[in-house]
């Protein structure tokens, strides 16, 4: 038996000195250099002089710069990724810090060139250079902004896409429409990049998306009104969507993205760039930076509520009571957050009522399965059944159960098969919130373990029979929104049990057998983001501290004695505690597959935290 004391209170002592005065944890979000970058030529593009910033970010991303020039999304990525190394040398040359002739930039430059120039970025930065006039408009706007005025029984429609998907796409749709550009005096020329300035922009190339934009163009032939009339309806609609959620820090939805587009969105239907709303939106932007390494960074949203709810939880299953003022104040916080207003997610769930938490800070209208269930955990111990913010926490989260019986993160059955099947880039990620095996697997676990909600309820059957169903041949599951086949598995297992799946059902079996198959030598266990691109479980090749941690927590959950498998991780997991190296850095969160990765400061404390406890609870 390993003993675990040690390293439980030196995660405790740590977590105690985090906390903010306020009871939360404001650990960072961590997305790469790709918001540095933009954040620089936002403030270029609108001439906003705010140098002490620019430069601080520049700082930063020279800071993560390769040896060959170029910028990757994950350590082993390969020899770097084109979309982050434009952004990076496109924000480096905008500051005006930096002339072409800087060697770090001539590096990067050729990189660029070498993997195919401008037309290889990603989607996103295309908008965000057509905006700024390094490339140009398509023709014809990907996403015909009529597309919003079309009803909910169309088979596709505005509201068939995430919430995430329709944040983004309601300014860009104005963007693309008007095909807006502003191009300050100062702007850089990145037109040598450009390896196919001849011809037409390359933005989507698919045969298939232009039959979509006819099935479209079909749909809106049908609306009453005329050509004439109904493009000024649709802007007004796309416009009002956007004000309509803008949360009380001025962003749009608490996204960066999303308030970024908008930003330019309203510019383009003629909003003066000093218009409140306009610098409301630059300052909430800005609220969301943070500091690492000593270093600005632009987080793509705040992750307080979700670090706390997470951080509460592991608190109390360590043995922190309920009345330790770290707990009282983490608790207080989490209260407040709970959110009161009804959000997009009532389109597809009009019979339930407020009652979820969302992700960040400042989020009042987007709630989430996820947050709202980690949130109930860690309040579960002080508020009594009969509260009201239990009840409807509880109540809000089973009502978000899909048809198909799995959890969304955002909304119910935003999961139409003709979304899926855009040859859009991203599509699934950008575009869908289909049930997933960690959010159903935590749901289950949730009910199962915090509530009294039976084990024959139907809700509890149908997310079991969807969970089973949703396994892979190798026995693992896939987890949306973490790194990745260890993540959904973890979920997965630990969902199972506390919904009574007994040890003997061959689901939980496979999954235990393919969790010690991939242990490393070392003991712990460690996947690559190289996982979530190709569609299979990829080994990182060394152990991370977090993977151990959830591979751990799964085995410990079916095991009733301690075996060589469990005993070896947890040995890795106390010896690797204070490891500061590039694996505690890896990115164990993920938005978009390939392109948007997160590394979240929080878990290298709250998951060993949560493991270790659960280890010392059941076997010491």
């Amino acid at each position: 038996m390993v003993d675990t004391r040690n390293g439980i209170d030196w995660i405790i002592e740590t977590l105690r000195k985090k906390q903010s005065p306020d009871g939360s944890w404001d650990d960072p979000f961590e997305t790469g250099i790709s918001t540095d970058a933009y954040m620089i030529i936002l403030l270029r593009t609108l001439e906003i002089h705010d140098e002490e910033l620019i430069q601080g970010l520049c700082r930063r991303i020279l800071s993560r710069q390769e040896k060959n020039g170029a910028w990757k999304l994950f350590y082993d990525e390969g020899d770097g990724n084109v979309t982050a190394t434009l952004d990076a040398y496109y924000g480096l040359l905008y500051s005006g810090y930096y002339p072409k002739t800087d060697p770090k930039l001539l590096a990067a430059k050729k990189f660029i060139l070498s993997h195919g120039g401008i037309n290889e970025v990603g989607l996103y930065t295309k908008i965000m250079l057509a905006i700024t006039g390094q490339y140009e408009w398509p023709s014809d706007s990907p996403v015909p902004i009529e597309l919003i005025l079309l009803p909910l029984n169309f088979p596709v429609n505005f509201y068939s896409f995430s919430v995430f998907g329709r944040a983004n796409l309601a300014p860009l749709m104005i963007l693309a429409t008007n095909k807006f550009t502003l191009k300050p005096a100062k702007t850089p020329d990145l037109s040598e990049l450009n390896l196919n300035r001849y011809g037409e922009s390359l933005w989507i190339r698919s045969s298939e998306w232009r039959s979509f934009l006819s099935f479209i163009g079909d749909g809106v032939k049908n609306l009453n009104g005329l050509p004439e009339e109904l493009r000024p309806l649709a802007f007004e609609r796309a416009k009002k969507y956007m004000l309509d959620r803008i949360e009380p820090d001025g962003t749009f939805c608490s996204y960066y993205s999303s308030t970024f587009l908008m930003i330019f969105a309203l510019l383009s239907l003629g909003y003066k760039k000093t218009d409140p709303i306009i610098t409301k939106a630059i300052s909430g932007i800005k609220s969301m930076q943070c500091e690492i390494k000593g270093l600005p960074h632009m987080q793509y949203t705040t992750a307080d509520v979700w670090n706390t709810s997470l951080i509460g939880y592991a608190l109390q299953s360590a043995g922190i009571s309920r009345d330790d003022p770290m707990v009282q104040k983490a608790n207080r916080y989490l209260l407040s957050r709970q959110q009161h207003k009804f959000g997009d997610w009532v389109i597809h769930n009009p019979n339930s009522l407020p009652g979820g938490w969302g992700f960040s800070n400042i989020n009042t209208i987007l709630p989430d399965v996820d947050d709202t269930t980690a949130s109930l955990r860690s309040i579960s111990r002080i508020v009594p059944p009969e509260n009201a913010a239990w009840e409807r926490g509880i109540s809000w989260a089973l009502s978000m159960q899909n048809n198909d019986g799995g959890w969304p993160a955002f909304e119910r059955n935003a999961d139409s098969k003709l979304v899926e099947n855009l040859p859009l880039e991203k599509a699934k990620f950008l575009l869908m919130d289909p049930s997933c095996a960690d959010l159903t697997g935590r749901t289950l676990e949730f009910f199962g373990n915090y509530t009294n909600l039976s084990q024959n309820h139907e809700a509890i059957k149908n997310g079991i029979t969807w969970l089973k169903k949703d396994q892979k041949k190798d026995g693992s599951w896939y987890g949306r929104w973490g790194i990745c086949y260890i993540y959904g598995t973890w979920a997965a297992i630990t969902g199972l049990k506390a919904a009574g799946i007994p040890n003997s059902d061959s689901s939980v079996g496979k999954a235990i057998s393919w969790l010690r198959r991939i242990q490393n030598k070392d003991g712990g266990w460690g996947e690559s983001c190289h996982s979530d691109i190709q569609n299979k479980y990829i080994p990182l090749g060394t152990s991370t501290i977090v993977h151990t941690a959830w591979a751990l927590d799964a085995l410990i959950t079916v095991s009733e004695q301690p075996n060589v498998e469990i005993e070896r991780g947890i040995t890795y997991l106390m010896n690797s505690l204070n490891k500061d190296d590039w694996t505690t850095d890896y990115p164990k969160g993920q938005g978009m597959g390939g392109a948007f990765y997160i590394h979240y400061h929080s878990y290298r404390y709250i998951f060993p935290l949560l493991t270790l406890s659960h280890y010392q609870r059941k076997f010491q």
